[in-house]
Formats: structure tokens, C-alpha cells, sequence
């Protein structure tokens, strides 16, 4: 048997606000709402369901899309346009910049819950191999 993420749950302090937030950034579809799950679903398969849960147990966690270049233009735009403070490293030190790793570009922000969310176009140690252009 070939092992695969199906679904991983996203604690938030509002689901559908940070459903919608991701979902928008990324250019994918919001659910229909199931039980306390609000979920986004990937090309890949994986779900996102996040769900609603107390604010002050909410341990931040890393989030990495890989996405195309065109994607990543749409979805860059979108995070500038929203005003969303961006940063090309995970410790946020270089603050309204991007990365170049790999030969591909990357950037990292956070999700209204304070989620560290990361789009790249080419995969860490991937030699320059990107995903393909939707």
C-alpha cells in the first residue's frame, strides 16, 4: 500500500476566515462547511479542514505550497494587494522579500491565526525542477 496525506486539520481562531484567506491566495475552491470543518482542497488531494478552536491553544504551525510559477505570480499579487506582510525567510528577517532557493522563488506569511504559510515554485533540493504552469 502507497502511503498518502489525506486530510490534516488547521486549528484557527475563525475557520471560514482562514479558509477563505488561504483559499483565495492560492486560487482554490472553499467547501461546503462539515461539522466544525471548513475545508480547502488541494491538486494534490490533501484537505485542509480547519476548525475553530481556542485562540489562546493554538500552537502556529508551518504550511509549504508548491505551486507554479504563474501561480506564484497571482498568488504574490494577492498577498501585496491584501497588504499582508511578507518575508523570504521563515525566521522573518528579510521582511518584503522573496527567495530565490533552489533556482525557483519562494515567500513566506502568516495566516490570520498566525500560521506560517510558504508558496515555492521549486521543491527544497530540487535541482531547479519546477512544478508545471497551470
Amino acid at each position: 500500500m502507497s502511503v498518502e496525506l489525506n486530510h490534516t486539520i488547521i486549528h484557527s481562531r475563525d475557520n471560514r476566515a482562514s479558509a477563505e484567506f488561504l483559499a483565495d491566495i492560492l486560487g482554490l475552491r472553499v467547501g461546503d462547511e462539515w461539522g466544525p470543518f471548513v475545508p480547502v482542497e488541494t491538486a494534490n488531494g490533501v484537505t485542509l479542514d480547519f476548525a475553530t478552536g481556542d485562540p489562546d491553544k493554538i500552537v502556529p504551525q508551518h504550511y509549504a505550497f508548491l505551486i507554479s510559477e504563474d501561480e506564484f505570480d497571482v498568488g504574490f499579487e494577492k498577498i501585496k494587494q491584501a497588504g499582508v506582510r511578507y518575508f523570504a525567510d521563515p525566521y522573518m528577517k528579510r521582511p518584503n522579500e522573496i527567495n530565490h532557493n533552489d533556482g525557483g522563488r519562494g515567500v513566506y506569511f502568516l495566516d490570520p491565526s498566525g500560521h506560517a504559510m510558504e508558496l515555492i515554485t521549486v521543491p527544497y533540493g530540487g535541482g531547479g525542477r519546477e512544478v508545471g504552469n497551470s
